[in-house]
């Protein structure tokens, strides 16, 4: 007799098959099979996330019975021959030990990492597959085998292989009750976790001003199935960052103006004007864009104190608010459909409860697919994303009057040289510029649909949100919030490099201011200068946004050789009033009686009178004359001065040449505005950027005697 076969005679097959440890381990490896296929194949759900949890543990400890009892089953038939069961039994054994190595490092990455590695991930989904692909067939071909050799004895009334077959089949039995068992033990986590209560309803007293059919309205916001959600649904960015997984996004979002929408005090003191003129439902108007968590909560509302919830009055414009957003349509007016995001088990748990936070950030992390199919969507990389909101109208449900364009960020866009359709190597899109890309370590690192990045690119974009918006850190003395500002103005000065679309647009200021000036000047006559503002770097209009309270304007300074200013316009009074007659971008609203709109009393507006602003690529130009001084002539008037009158000093003026300086300058919120809103005892300024600089030098020269 060879030695494989005396070998195989001296199993104890019956043995073999009823040993517990080998009953325990084929019944929890069904266990792991099954709920692998669940988690991977069934749509996110809470059992699922519970089966994952169940699945790690298991798994975890699975690791030692297993290699215990794949050693002893080695031993056992080691001197078979090669056969088919053989080498489906080795080669599933190479497989189970990918799976559980593989289990093993997804468990320690979703535990103590940021993210799961996607190879990993898929090498334990592969190998599950081959593990079914083979494991199965290598029981099942045992199974059938000895079942024929049963019937075959049966016919030659010969037992001795039955008691096999009996074996094999408690094995089957018994394992499929361990299995069982497992499942009981997920059943029971399921039963014994409470989700938060959560109340998707509007409050009792919810004012339907424009019908049940619209109750976000005058918003176009709304929600899928346009009832009211809970806050807690769009809120807890703060987690975002506490996992350890998007801390560096959440702290740039901090500081934004999307972060602090809803708590700008200029907002919330116009809203309140807003709620006490038009009633406390107008205010929904404002809220899809500033507020949209009490929107769909219904906190804008009578009786609600400061018509903000609380989630929104913390948050703001949140992740959620954003990541949320299904659907988005040009029209403006934040014409956008939300869905709530599924939630992740504990994610709406206490931020001190440090066990749930722990279970909440392995689930994410193990558990990701929903996560980012949710949450991660091409239509957010996108103009028309943004154009709904960056985009405004008023209509005659607000104004009784009819319909008025208001900022329009995105068809500014849509018809600029910046937007070549079908070319993303010319065109410039919204989060190239005030998106830029960011070193990173996030797990949202990368992106593959990007045209000009990839998945391992290790950036992300600046959350930041990088605009024209300096008063808001400022007035809320935000930690971090000097900073901001900076950036802000480095920005609007071009000191911020974004180096992947370096190619589609020049170095230095957005917007540039140039002074055309004569060589010379003779001494006691008029002097004509130019100085012209061009938009170079500014997808959109600029200045933009609502022109009623923005101010960007050029300031001119002439001064003689003796630092004596000759003439200047555009000077900030002490009062922080900006010099009477200047050259400004601004827009002059009107109500239906031709009243100015100067309160940012938008809801009375009927259209403009006036309205100053550049469109991309173009350019302005202020002209600016006065007297050149002279050794013998004194003019108070000077010719064609307009509003710009000066006086020059009675001592003959130092000969030589006029030193001119050009400054654009810009701030966020007219001075008359913020002392209507805070009174002018507040001390309440906005901080002023000079965007751009230019200098010329005038020679002067005497009059000659025939000019006499």
């Amino acid at each position: 007799m060879s030695n494989a076969v005396a070998g195989a005679a001296r199993v104890d097959r019956v043995a073999a098959w009823r040993s517990p440890l080998a009953i325990a381990v084929g019944g929890v490896l069904l266990f792991e099979t099954l709920t692998g296929l669940s988690i991977y194949l069934l749509p996110f759900s809470v059992p699922n996330q519970v089966m994952v949890a169940v699945h790690t543990l298991f798994g975890v400890l699975f690791i030692l019975p297993f290699g215990w009892y794949q050693i002893q089953h080695w031993r056992t038939y080691r001197h078979y021959a090669l056969s088919h069961t053989t080498l489906t039994g080795y080669a599933g054994l190479i497989a189970t030990a990918v799976c559980l190595v593989s289990g093993v490092v997804l468990t320690v990455q979703a535990l103590f990492g940021r993210r799961i590695d996607y190879a990993w991930d898929m090498a334990h989904i592969v190998s599950t597959v081959v593990v079914i692909a083979l494991v199965v067939p290598h029981i099942a071909w045992i199974v059938w085998r000895d079942a024929r050799a049963v019937r075959h004895d049966a016919a030659s009334g010969v037992v001795a292989r039955q008691p096999v077959r009996a074996a094999e089949w408690r094995y089957l039995v018994r394992g499929a009750v361990v299995a069982a068992l497992c499942f009981g033990v997920v059943g029971a986590v399921r039963l014994a976790y409470r989700a938060p209560r959560l109340t998707d309803a509007f409050p009792s007293d919810y004012q339907y001003v424009y019908g049940p059919e619209k109750p976000f309205a005058p918003s176009l916001a709304r929600t899928v199935t346009n009832e009211a959600y809970d806050a807690r649904r769009l809120s807890g960015s703060q987690t975002c960052g506490t996992s350890g997984c998007h801390e560096q996004i959440v702290k740039e979002w901090e500081v934004s103006a999307h972060r602090w929408a809803a708590m700008d005090p200029g907002f919330m003191k116009i809203q309140a004007v807003m709620a006490t003129q038009n009633g406390t439902e107008s205010t929904r108007y404002c809220a899809g864009c500033h507020d949209p968590i009490s929107l769909f909560e219904g906190t804008k509302n009578i009786f609600t104190d400061q018509l903000t919830g609380k989630h929104g009055f913390d948050e703001g414009v949140s992740c959620l608010s954003c990541h949320s957003i299904r659907e988005t349509d040009v029209k403006g007016n934040a014409n956008y459909i939300v869905e709530q995001p599924p939630r992740y088990l504990f994610e709406m748990a206490d931020p001190d409860n440090d066990a749930a936070r722990f279970a909440r950030d392995f689930l994410i992390r193990a558990y990701p697919r929903a996560h980012v199919t949710a949450l991660a969507k091409r239509a957010f990389k996108t103009p028309e994303y943004c154009a709904a909101c960056h985009k405004q109208f008023i209509d005659q449900e607000v104004n009784q009057v009819g319909w008025v364009q208001l900022q329009n960020q995105y068809d500014n866009w849509r018809k600029s040289h910046w937007n070549k359709p079908g070319d993303p190597t010319k065109t410039v899109e919204c989060r190239e510029c005030h998106m830029p890309l960011i070193a990173s370590t996030d797990p949202a690192a990368g992106d593959g649909l990007d045209y000009n990045r990839t998945p391992d690119d290790g950036a992300h974009r600046s959350h930041r949100f990088l605009g024209a918006n300096q008063m808001m850190p400022t007035m809320l003395k935000l930690p971090g919030g000097q900073e901001q500002v900076d950036l802000v103005s480095d920005w609007l000065r071009g000191e911020i490099e974004v180096p992947e679309i370096a190619a589609k647009w020049e170095t230095g200021p957005v917007v540039t201011v140039a002074l055309e000036v004569p060589q010379t000047a003779v001494a006691g006559e008029p002097l004509s200068i130019k100085a012209v503002t061009t938009s170079r770097k500014v997808g959109h209009d600029f200045p933009t946004g609502p022109l009623d309270i923005i101010q960007s304007w050029v300031e001119v300074v002439v001064k003689d050789d003796a630092g004596k200013v000759v003439f200047e316009s555009g000077a900030v009074d002490d009062a922080n009033f900006i010099q009477k007659g200047s050259f400004i971008f601004k827009a002059e609203g009107v109500d239906q009686y031709g009243n100015l709109i100067d309160r940012h009393n938008l809801w009375e507006m009927a259209g403009v009178r006036f309205r100053r602003s550049l469109f991309p690529g173009f350019s302005d130009s202020s002209e600016y004359t006065f007297g050149c001084p002279s050794s013998t002539t004194v003019l108070t008037e000077p010719p064609d001065a307009g509003d710009h009158a000066f006086e020059l000093p009675s001592a003959p003026a130092a000969a030589g040449a006029l030193h001119i300086t050009a400054r654009l300058r810009y701030r966020k919120y007219d001075q008359f505005l913020l002392n209507y809103m805070f009174g002018v005892d507040s001390g309440i300024t906005a901080p002023i950027t000079d965007i751009d600089t230019a200098e010329a030098v005038v020679r002067i020269v005497e009059r000659t005697t025939s000019a006499r």
